[in-house]
Parts: structure tokens; sequence; C-alpha cells
């Protein structure tokens, strides 16, 4: 049991840590997606989904984080 708690710290890390790297590729990003004409209707649909994404990957491992040092 102790052995699955580590690899759900672990696993929470390596989600908050995904999430941080998102907010900053996202802008690295955005210049080339706007290149593409297909996407350029749909631009801030694809910028929120990004930041959501983002969003959710960093509260997600948050979460995994606080409940393993909670116990």
């Amino acid at each position: 049991m102790a052995n699955n708690n580590k690899i759900q710290l672990i696993w929470g890390i390596a989600l908050f840590a995904a999430g941080i790297g998102v907010f900053f590729r996202i802008p690295q990003i955005m210049p080339q997606i706007e290149s593409i004409q297909h996407f350029s209707t749909v631009l801030p649909f694809i910028k929120i989904c990004f930041y959501l994404m983002g969003v959710m990957l960093v509260f997600g491992g948050g979460n995994k984080i606080y409940l393993y040092f909670k116990k």
C-alpha cells in the first residue's frame, strides 16, 4: 500500500509539472498555429482549450500531492 502512495505522489508531481510546462509552451506554439489558415477562425477556442488543459493538469497534480501529504 505504501508503494502505491509513492507512485501516486510521483504521478501527481508529473501532472503538475506537465501543467506548468503547458503554460510556458502556449506562447511559443500559438504563432505556429496562427500561421495555419485552416485554424484562423477557431483560434480563441484553441487557446482556451490549451489553457484549460494546463489548469486541469495543475489542479489534478496538485490534488494528488495534497492528498499524499494529508495522510
